[in-house]
């Protein structure tokens, strides 16, 4: 025979009692136990045999506070029709909406849904509403599907759809575009007590109460040598908890950080209101450039311009080889190059206005590998690739040796080793601020290929006006869509759910 303990033999007695058969709630209910409590004894219950747990989805239906209100005042087109009804039938609508006792916001809202009914006929001319033809000799307009519905849950919030009635069931769906009531989808548990759980029930005595902490009076009076203590069952079920840790994202970012230390990158740092010549003229970027406009830029409205008299010198020869190409071999952009423009606030771009900063830093040193993770701003069109703040991994490696060959092995290696790709590729690709220039795609069996960014070398005319005369490789990745291979994530905007059964289940590997 099964040896039980006393709450288990309860938990089978009150099954028992309501027929051998009964949800979560109502054993909750009739054993005077926890949620947790029930599910933990259930789930041991079942482990020998003596009840089964059946789980089926459940919808269930919630009234939001604005369906609550008109349940119990009547939806506004009940309430505009009856107005009508104590004005012979007809009135000017906003009188007929003063009488009804609505707020102004529902005027069209109980206009559209009471010509949706049928139940009165509008003149826009004469801005008069009666009511329909068919509705005059009628004591009252009949009551409709969705007003039964509302009636029904009125108390009853929230309640699974399924106790409803077809034409109630109907009614679900017209309720929810006027956004009155919700739906979710939650698991309903069934506990029915098996045969063997009969049988148990039956031949088993009342087992003796069993105490789960040794107390102080049990100690002193001596009542420890007859009390029964209860074993504790390391391998019982129990209900799941959900320890807190950090976002799956940041994570990640944590680790794309300590990576590139391990490998001998510093960090770059910087805020996230730049300057216009820092985040694009000592990039090389024409000040008519059309990334410059309001739809490719954000502006900062107060104060709107920076001070840039810290870096006199390479302000100068930056609006050198703007205009004429100073000494870099160039024929410049040929405009006259505009101070007042470079010092223009925006909030950055790109991260690679902290290159530029690093770049014309005292503290630069040769040879040297610089990074940063930055957030970005840019008045994109949201969709499933593209945010208008995002994060970018920007880094430089400055040396005498670098080649185009140097530039594409790091990229490969970000690609492969913290995206987790399968495959890379390149192809050749323009900035204003490097020659030659390369896009990273990457490939990964079963999500396919993804654009990760740019990169290139320094041209001369970002280099050396910033008093650096040794080759600069420089890239440019989206790290949001770094995480979204690694993680499998198909829209850039889960990365930021705030869904707790995704960050719940989300695990980065």
């Amino acid at each position: 025979m099964v040896n039980l303990r006393a709450h288990e033999l309860k938990f089978l007695s009150v099954l028992g009692q309501l027929g051998g058969k009964a949800s979560v709630e109502q054993l909750i209910s009739e054993a005077e136990l926890s949620d947790a409590a029930v599910m933990r004894t259930a789930l041991t219950l079942q482990e020998k045999e003596l009840v089964k747990i059946h789980a089926e989805p459940q919808v269930i239906i919630k009234v939001g506070a604005e369906g609550e209100a008109h349940a119990e005042n009547g939806l506004p087109e009940r309430r505009l029709v009856k107005a009508l009804a104590t004005s012979d039938g007809e009135a000017e609508l906003d009188k007929a909406i003063s009488e009804a006792g609505l707020d102004p916001k529902f005027k069209q809202i109980a206009l559209g849904w009471i010509l949706r009914k049928n139940w009165a006929v509008y003149d826009s001319k004469t801005n008069k509403l009666r009511i329909a033809d068919h509705l005059l000799h009628q004591v009252a307009v009949p009551e409709g599907n969705d007003e039964k519905l509302l009636r029904y849950l009125h108390g009853k919030n929230p309640a699974p759809l399924n106790v409803l009635s077809a034409e109630l069931q109907a009614a679900v769906q017209t309720l929810k575009k006027r956004k009155l009531l919700t739906t979710e989808v939650k698991t309903h548990r069934i506990i029915e007590i098996t045969a063997a759980g009969k049988k148990t029930a039956k031949q088993s005595h009342a087992a003796a109460e069993e105490v789960t902490q040794l107390t102080p009076e049990l100690i002193i009076t001596g009542k420890w040598r007859t009390t029964k203590l209860q074993k504790y069952n390391i391998e019982a079920p129990v209900a799941k908890t959900w320890p807190g840790k950090k976002h799956p994202y940041l994570s990640f970012l944590e680790e794309v950080r300590a990576k590139l230390v391990t490998l001998g990158f510093k960090e770059m740092t910087g805020t996230n209101v730049e300057t216009s010549f820092f985040n694009f003229d000592a990039l090389y970027t024409p000040q008519d450039h059309p990334a410059r406009e309001e739809n490719g830029i954000y502006f900062v409205k107060d104060p709107a311009f920076g001070d840039i008299n810290a870096y006199k010198t390479a302000v100068a020869n930056v609006k050198a080889t703007h205009e004429n190409g100073w000494t870099t071999g160039s024929t410049g952009w040929r405009y006259n190059y505009s101070t007042q423009e470079a010092k223009r606030l925006i909030l950055r771009g790109h991260g690679t206005c902290l290159s530029a900063r690093t770049l014309l830093s005292k503290e630069l040193e040769i040879p040297s590998r610089y990074f940063s993770i930055a957030r970005c701003y840019r008045p994109e069109v949201v969709d499933k690739t593209h945010l208008s703040e995002f994060n970018q991994v920007e880094g430089i490696v400055v040396d005498e040796k670098l080649t185009l060959r140097d530039l594409l092995g790091v990229l490969e290696k970000f690609a492969l080793e913290i995206a987790g790709a399968d495959k890379v590729r390149f192809k050749p690709d323009y900035f204003p601020f490097t020659e030659p220039s390369v896009e990273l795609s990457a490939y990964k069996e079963g999500y396919g290929w993804i654009e990760f960014g740019g990169s290139g070398i320094f041209r001369p005319e970002v280099t050396l006006p910033l008093g650096v005369k040794v080759p600069v490789i420089a890239w440019g990745l989206g790290v949001d869509r770094l995480f979204m291979m690694r993680a499998g994530v198909e829209d850039i905007r889960d990365i930021f759910s705030q869904s707790l059964d995704w960050l719940r289940r989300k695990e980065v590997t």
